[in-house]
């Protein structure tokens, strides 16, 4: 690239970095804006912008506003279920399968072809928390949380100890779904280049390595996100279900069955002998939601993500095409010594 090209391409990147900080700022209240100022703050990934330290956890400055709005404003019912994931750890497809358990009227033998799931993406029928709160000074938020019918299912990243204490002092139920980080680091990898704009160099997979193990990555760091539920779930395993993604896959029918049993609605044997489980599970599969229309080409309301950005591979040990043996062992280490005395394994 000659000196001319390579201004130019600075000259654009200088450009594109101030819309999507202008973009940014337009959408912080005057608070967040203050609170943003006495964080600490890190370079992000995803866009041209910087991840802030709240709490102990790595966020956008977007994510800030969102999750500090989520902790003033939410007030939980006794009847809400949440579905809570680390980034790239399997949220999409627990929020599927949750969604076809709880509406389980949609799917039978005469209305499979009008399921919600098969024009909606799970996202929109199950969202994140701190994405409706993100733009708390633009949308009558209160107004859509409330409109959820009840038992209302709503979805978050967010660390256990950020949670509103309206969440915590409730009788509601989360279901925690956790992945084996060599493969979650991989798959975060590939997210970030996907959302970064075309004209800007991809993320080397050396740095977002380094910074995953670092903790210092959206909603890290990865083990302190886990403990946290893991701990919860030890502590009140009626109100905190922890599940495993790996073990999901390998025994996806008998994590089904769990997984509703904990969420209230139970399969009956009725369901079980007319291959209602077997059904529902083709249904939410990775196989059948990648490749529904709504999921190549739909994006997600608040965001504005494509919805194929979700669906890559949701394959177990992928890791091993991409990471060295030293990354591997540097990365089996630093999980060992996290997790140490928790009694939680990969």
């Amino acid at each position: 690239m000659d000196p001319a090209q390579s201004q130019r391409l600075q000259d654009d990147l200088i450009h594109h970095k101030t819309l999507l900080e202008d973009e940014v700022q337009r959408n912080l209240t005057q608070e967040s804006k203050e609170l943003l100022s006495s964080l600490p703050r890190e370079k992000g990934f995803m866009i041209l912008d910087h991840i802030y330290q709240y709490q102990g956890f790595w966020y956008t400055a977007l994510h800030v506003q969102g999750v500090s709005t989520f902790q003033r404003r939410f007030k939980a019912h006794d009847s809400d279920l949440l579905l809570v994931t680390n980034p790239k750890s399997g949220a999409t497809w627990l929020k599927a399968l949750a969604f076809a358990i709880i509406n389980r009227m949609h799917l039978n033998s005469t209305t499979t072809h009008q399921h919600p799931l098969l024009t909606k993406n799970p996202h929109e029928l199950v969202p994140f928390l701190e994405h409706i709160y993100m733009l708390d000074g633009m949308f009558p938020t209160d107004f859509i949380i409330n409109s959820f019918a009840h038992p209302r299912l709503f979805s978050t990243h967010t660390p256990y100890g950020s949670l509103p204490e309206s969440v915590k002092d409730s009788k509601c139920k989360l279901v925690y779904l956790c992945r084996d980080p060599t493969d979650t680091v991989i798959s975060f990898w590939h997210f970030t280049n996907k959302l970064r704009p075309k004209d800007l160099e991809p993320n080397s997979l050396e740095e977002v390595f380094e910074r995953f193990c670092e903790g210092v990555i959206e909603y890290g760091p990865f083990w302190d996100h886990i403990l946290g539920y893991w701990k919860e779930s030890l502590e009140s395993p009626e109100r905190v279900c922890f599940l495993k993604f790996e073990e999901m896959k390998k025994e996806p029918k008998v994590h089904f069955r769990k997984l509703a049993e904990f969420l209230g609605c139970p399969f009956s044997m009725e369901e079980e002998e007319t291959g209602v489980i077997e059904e529902m599970l083709k249904l939410c599969s990775f196989e059948n939601l990648s490749n529904l229309e709504v999921n190549k080409t739909g994006k997600m309301p608040i965001s504005g993500f494509e919805y194929n950005t979700f669906f890559r591979r949701g394959k177990i040990g992928d890791y091993v095409n991409y990471l060295t043996s030293g990354m591997i062992e540097r990365l089996d280490q630093i999980t060992e010594e996290k997790l140490h005395g928790s009694g939680l394994k990969f």
